[in-house]
């Protein structure tokens, strides 16, 4: 733990100016008000604040910040107060207290409301200081260094997978890599132990042989003579990419470790920005280039403030090196991201309007939401995109995740561009609205006052501003749907039993249905969730049925709870349903149905390739998802493409570690075979898609495991 006298003095290192008064003060105040408390750890709990003004102090932030770090669980778990923390410390330190102290813990298990309320109080907090979002990140990363000390193993893995799912990226999304690099591997470790370790070993090895080899020295020396040789004075270094970027890139590629060419990268750090452009020319010059590893965000930034070149080539000693071109400046932003952004302005920490409009667009989005699953699910803060570069006709650069179409560049405009576009051009040619676009495209968006949101754009669109504003439309539309079906189903009742139809008779009965308003009843009709014949019966009296319609009812009944036996939510009672065998969706996985006359509603993964044949039929397509409640009560058979060597006890080592992920082999199909490697298909019993994808990163780490991928066909 940092004694007094280390943190000042740290602080003062860097910071000539520092409030060393306020610093003491702080510290003296905070050890006394958590006085005896103690950490799961069984340190005094005063080693906590102690320990995140550390981590603040490390990124060079200023004193006020650092006087938060040591204050910030005073008002929460003391009796200390916020009138008392700002007559003691001023009002800028008592506001960032005071925005730390009113978010309450984030827990993915909580209560779905609660949850995004929880989300938008942190977004709140940031956009009035970005500086509290410091703070948390910092509180977060020394929880996550103590991780080990929480006995409950289901608490442990709830607090890392919160970790990697929201503040991970919101460290990025700063700019803050190495803090996100931190976050991500503690994190990584609880929930993949194996994974991590796997990887970790396989690093050391190659390490070990390139130590051997001497080739990064190599590498570097020559790469720094080509440039001198230039007249360039740069610094080289080299960085190993994290076990967690590696073990998400093997993923998200489906390739093995070995196929890996970033590994190790090299920066060279030059003087100035022209140098940056210079040094990559006479790189070019000296080597062959790979292609496609060229990106150039200097001229074009990451959302984050992040500005290099990266470019891949054939390099020293025939080697694939991955090479990064920056200046000091944007090396700092790139490892301390908005901390850095502080430093060289030279000022007081100010926080730039413009630079964080993500935190609105983000606040925009949960306005839009339904649901805690829906916000999670669909965005996971989207954050960790690439970036395609497109144009407006004006010559406005529009930033959008890689894959985006041009419904999701009419959104990012505006919402009501998005909401009323009917076509686009595309570099002056019309062109789908589903088609994705390219980096340089410069696109017009063609609107028209009757344009409205079509459901099927949900399917194409993959920034979470535009799913969200279309699926706000679509439920707005279907709730009117249903309102209106539900009244004409209600006024028919009426009808057949010689009445007129009274609205006020019905919101009389409200309160025998458990209902407020009467639109609630309306919906429930209008979507099947209550029958027209026991409302009859609250109005009237009674409700008993028929003979018939008792019979209708229970054949109702039963065909729902057969539907039922595929947990879904979205389709109405007696819809016969069936999961596609051309992609084997799992729950978890985001689906979309497909009706056919006569056939029943079939249901899809949202990639799956046999969905292009409907584009053009929207009329079929159907909105739903699985339902939670009882996704999980039974297994599913989800599909495995793979080649294994053919090698003595390659099948038993697959067995085993599939076994070990707690799936079931219930089918192994050998497709081909001959000296060297097995084709085959495996099905494996799991619970939903995350499980079959946590067995297949797993059955990755095997040596014997040539290539894996789940089946698409």
């Amino acid at each position: 733990m940092l004694r007094q006298f280390e943190l000042v003095n740290r602080v003062r290192a860097y910071d000539k100016t520092a409030n060393e008064e306020a610093l003491n003060r702080a510290y003296v105040f905070s050890m006394m008000a958590h006085g005896s408390q103690k950490r799961a750890s069984g340190d005094p709990y005063f080693s906590h604040p102690v320990e995140v003004a550390g981590i603040l102090s490390e990124l060079k932030l200023d004193s006020d910040t650092i006087v938060t770090g040591l204050l910030h669980d005073t008002v929460e778990d003391t009796v200390a107060t916020i009138g008392e923390i700002e007559s003691l410390f001023g009002g800028s330190v008592a506001a960032l207290v005071n925005g730390v102290t009113k978010l309450s813990k984030l827990e993915l298990q909580s209560d779905d409301q609660r949850q995004v309320e929880n989300f938008r109080k942190l977004l709140l907090a940031t956009s009035k200081d970005i500086r509290v979002l410091l703070v948390k990140l910092a509180d977060r990363l020394h929880n996550m260094q103590t991780l080990q000390y929480i006995k409950s193993a289901e608490k442990r893995a709830a607090i890392a997978r919160e970790t990697l799912e929201i503040f991970a990226p919101l460290a990025e999304r700063i700019g803050m890599h190495q803090l996100k690099d931190n976050l991500e591997d503690l994190a990584f470790g609880e929930l993949y132990a194996e994974a991590r370790e796997t990887i970790v070993k396989r690093l050391t090895y190659l390490r070990e042989e390139a130590a051997k080899k001497d080739l990064v020295v190599q590498i570097r020396d020559e790469l720094t003579n080509c440039l001198r040789s230039a007249g360039l004075e740069t610094l080289v270094s080299g960085r190993e990419k994290s076990p967690y970027s590696i073990w998400r890139k093997m993923q998200q590629k489906n390739i093995e470790f070995g196929r890996l060419s970033d590994i190790m990268a090299f920066r060279m750090v030059v003087d100035n920005e022209a140098d940056c452009y210079k040094a990559l020319g006479v790189i070019h010059s000296a080597y062959s280039c790979i292609p496609g590893r060229f990106k150039d965000y200097i001229s074009t930034p990451k959302r984050n403030g992040y500005r290099s070149i990266h470019t891949g080539i054939i390099g020293p000693l025939k080697h694939r090196v991955e090479i990064q071109f920056r200046t000091q400046e944007m090396h700092d932003v790139a490892e301390f991201g908005v901390a850095a952004h502080w430093r060289y302005k030279e000022d007081e920490f100010q926080q730039d309007a413009k630079e964080y409009t993500w935190v609105k667009e983000l606040l925009d989005i949960l306005d839009d939401v339904a649901d805690q699953e829906e916000f999670f699910e669909r965005t996971r803060l989207d954050l960790y995109n690439d970036r395609v570069f497109c144009f407006t006709p004006k010559g406005d650069l529009i930033a959008l995740p890689q894959g985006a179409t041009s419904v999701d560049f009419a959104y990012e405009v505006h919402s009501e561009i998005g909401d009323r576009c009917v076509s686009a051009k595309i570099n002056g040619r019309l062109a789908p609205l589903r088609t994705k676009l390219m980096n340089g495209d410069q696109i017009e968006i063609i609107t028209a006052e009757s344009g409205s949101p079509e459901p099927v754009w949900e399917h194409h669109v993959v920034t979470a501003k535009a799913r969200s504003r279309i699926r706000r439309y679509v439920r707005a539309q279907r709730r009117k749907e249903c309102v209106d079906l539900g009244k004409a189903i209600i006024a028919k009742s009426f009808a057949d039993r010689g009445f007129e139809y009274s609205e006020k008779v019905v919101i009389e009965a409200l309160p025998k249905m458990e209902l407020t308003k009467i639109e609630q009843l309306y919906m429930q009709l209008g979507d099947g969730h209550r029958s027209s014949h026991s409302v009859m019966g609250h109005v009237f009296g009674g409700i008993a049925t028929s003979e018939g319609e008792s019979n209708n009812l229970q054949n109702q009944q039963s065909i729902g709870s057969r539907r039922h036996s595929i947990p879904l939510k979205g389709l109405t009672d007696g819809v016969l349903v069936h999961l596609a065998t051309c992609c084997h969706p799992l729950p978890g996985d985001s689906i979309v149905g497909i009706q056919t006359p006569g056939k029943g509603v079939s249901v899809h993964t949202i990639d799956c390739i046999t969905l292009e044949s409907f584009y053009d039929m929207p009329e079929r397509w159907m909105d739903i998802s699985w339902d939670a409640t009882g996704s999980e009560a039974v297994a599913h058979v989800g599909r495995l493409s793979m080649h294994i060597s053919n090698e003595p006890g390659a099948l038993a080592e697959l067995a085993a570690k599939v076994a070990g992920n707690k799936g079931n082999i219930v089918n192994l199909k050998i497709i081909s075979r001959n000296s060297d490697l097995f084709e085959m298909s495996l099905d494996v019993e799991v619970m939903n898609g995350k499980h079959l994808n946590e067995i297949v990163a797993s059955l990755r780490t095997l040596s014997v495991v040539s290539t894996i991928e789940r089946a698409a066909a």
